[in-house]
């Protein structure tokens, strides 16, 4: 008797998990169908922004990019995806400035990590949606993403030239002050050297006349002052014979 129960206690819950399952089946009959049609559709289907395809350099309108080839997404790439090349170029300004010269980018190393597009300082890649990137061989895949001539510096505006000028002349000026005052400190430090001289004379001219009187000490006196001279009279030869090597 038990069995029995068993069995349609089972068809029961087998019956019940069927029509669950028909539910489903039933709502899809009556659900809208979506079809994909690519790519005939292509020209008008919009791709989510989010989306990451490849990596580009942003232009604008005049052709110009923001890349100050820095190095910075080059150096966070993982995968060593990125190679920027870049020259050093004269400015009309009369100095020297780097420039972007190939950005290499292989697409078929890159992760879509997006480390490249956030940690750019001047805002000049991004990731577009054009997914249609398939190749035959994969140096195909290698891009070279400043495809447009790097153009040559602008010119300077008379406003410019003119402060240039001004401030090269301030240099100068500068300059020229900074070396006339090293000059007059040392004719000031030669001018005063002398002194010291001075004050050792006034110093033998003291002393002999508090001697007067006492024939002794004066000739002592007179001794050391001949053989201080006699010393100073060899130290600048010596000097000198040092200065003519």
């Amino acid at each position: 008797m038990g069995s029995v129960k068993d069995y349609f206690q089972s068809l029961g819950s087998g019956v019940l998990s069927l029509l669950k399952g028909m539910q489903v089946t039933g709502k899809e009959f009556v659900t809208p169908k979506i079809t994909e049609r690519y790519p005939e559709d292509r020209e008008t289907y919009k791709w989510p922004e989010r989306f990451r395809a490849v990596l580009e350099l942003i232009y604008d309108n005049e052709g110009n990019h923001k890349c100050i080839a820095c190095g910075t997404c080059e150096r966070n790439c993982p995968n060593g995806t990125i190679t920027i090349e870049s020259k050093m170029v004269d400015t009309p300004a009369g100095t020297k400035k780097k420039k972007l010269d190939n950005y290499i980018y292989d697409l078929g190393s890159c992760t879509f990590c997006q480390l490249c597009v956030t940690t750019c300082p001047t805002g000049a890649l991004r990731f577009s949606n054009d997914f249609e990137q398939s190749v035959f061989t994969r140096s195909k895949l290698v891009k070279k993403l400043n495809y447009l001539p790097e153009k040559p510096e602008p010119e300077l505006t008379e406003e410019e030239k003119a402060r240039l000028a001004a401030e090269k002349e301030a240099k100068i000026a500068a300059a020229k002050a900074k070396a006339a005052a090293l000059k007059a400190e040392r004719e000031a430090a030669a001018g005063a050297a002398p002194a010291p001289a001075a004050k050792a004379d006034d110093a033998a001219a003291k002393a002999l006349a508090a001697a007067k009187g006492d024939p002794e000490k004066e000739a002592k006196i007179r001794a050391a002052l001949e053989r201080a001279a006699a010393l100073k009279a060899q130290r600048e030869a010596a000097g000198k014979d040092a200065g003519d090597k």
